[in-house]
């Protein structure tokens, strides 16, 4: 399978009708200035230069706002500079996301025309009481019907959510993951909220009518529904906003976050969870005290085993006086983890015993 690389273009605010709770654009892409066909061609070919490897499958993708909102002159001056390098095969296939309630078939006609491949629609939450509360603007009805219309016309289907919202509790964010699903997307993002200055959720949350996810909570909700989505066979592209000049810790000069369950490396903190219980279980299993303990990983696994600043190595030893000794082996399948006893508790005090 070819490594893929994503060339992204942000547009702004562009084509969205109404600005959410939760949302302001401007700050959350760190872009301001609305974006040229020259510009476009200006990012492909610097992000081109930049590319390493040669046989990838290499894709531009039109994030912010709502794409299929601009105005169609717009659309099609910004699709046409990309569709030109589609042209001379310099990449491969272009990306938007979009609304729901933004979607119908001329659209989508017209998007084929460029060579537009995937289509990733911003549903947030498939609840449709937490969408008029976010002032979405659309329901799930709309989802519905944009995505079983994307599938027809043979796009690729992804779906972005959210955790958190207001007035969404856990149960309404894996339900939301559980009717996004059964539409069949090919890829999902969860996004945790974060409280943005300048937005009406900040001034709910100074209201005290919101509170944010804190940081433990919100790494166990994202962990519960990868697990499920994992298990649906529908890959999570990415968990957590990405870090930016104004996206960051909330205790950084600049950052435009005021609350919610900010981390530089939120998806690595999810995952490395999820490798914790699977060890911790392994090691249960084994139905002896185990004092030390091999673990077998692929190389590309081996950050999610040994967790942000080694904290699952640390937590085996605090929670259960386990110690942990690491190989890669790359042999191993990758996302699986063979867990081995090497010493048993009581064995440990008879060596002590000798000494």
């Amino acid at each position: 399978m070819k490594k893929q690389y994503i060339i992204p273009i942000f547009v702004p605010n562009l084509g969205c009708p109404n600005e959410c709770t939760f949302c302001n654009q401007t700050k959350i892409s760190g872009s301001q200035k609305q974006v040229t066909a020259s510009d476009v061609r200006d990012i492909i070919d610097y992000y081109l230069t930049s590319f390493k490897e040669k046989n990838t499958y290499k894709e531009v993708a039109f994030f912010g706002g709502s794409f299929t909102g601009i105005d169609v002159e717009t659309q099609n001056t910004l699709l046409s500079a990309a569709y030109d390098y589609i042209k001379e095969k310099k990449i491969d296939g272009i990306r938007i996301s979009t609304r729901p309630d933004y979607i119908d078939k001329e659209t989508l006609k017209r998007l084929k025309k460029y060579k537009v491949k995937t289509i990733e629609l911003g549903c947030q939450s498939t609840n449709d009481y937490v969408l008029k509360k976010a002032k979405r603007g659309h329901t799930f009805e709309d989802i519905k019907k944009a995505s079983k219309l994307i599938r027809r016309y043979h796009f690729c289907l992804g779906h972005q959510m959210m955790i958190g919202m207001q007035d969404s509790n856990e149960l309404d964010d894996l339900n939301t993951a559980k009717d996004l699903a059964k539409l069949k997307p090919k890829m999902v993002r969860i996004y945790p909220v974060l409280v943005i200055k300048g937005t009406e959720l900040e001034k709910e949350m100074q209201a005290g009518n919101y509170e944010p996810l804190d940081l433990e909570k919100a790494i166990e909700r994202c962990k519960e529904i990868m697990y499920f989505f994992t298990n649906k066979k529908i890959k999570v592209i990415r968990i957590g906003l990405q870090t930016t000049d104004t996206i960051c810790s909330p205790e950084k000069e600049g950052s435009e976050v005021v609350a919610g369950p900010y981390h530089e490396a939120f998806r690595q903190l999810v995952e490395a969870s999820i490798y914790y219980d699977v060890i911790v279980n392994k090691i249960k299993n084994v139905n002896m005290t185990v004092k030390e303990v091999e673990i077998r990983v692929n190389p590309q696994d081996i950050n999610n085993v040994v967790g942000y600043k080694k904290e699952n190595i640390q937590k085996l030893k605090d929670a259960y006086d386990v110690d942990v000794r690491l190989e890669q082996d790359i042999k191993c399948q990758a996302g699986k983890i063979e867990v081995k006893p090497l010493k048993k508790y009581k064995e440990f005090q008879d060596d002590d015993e000798t000494i």
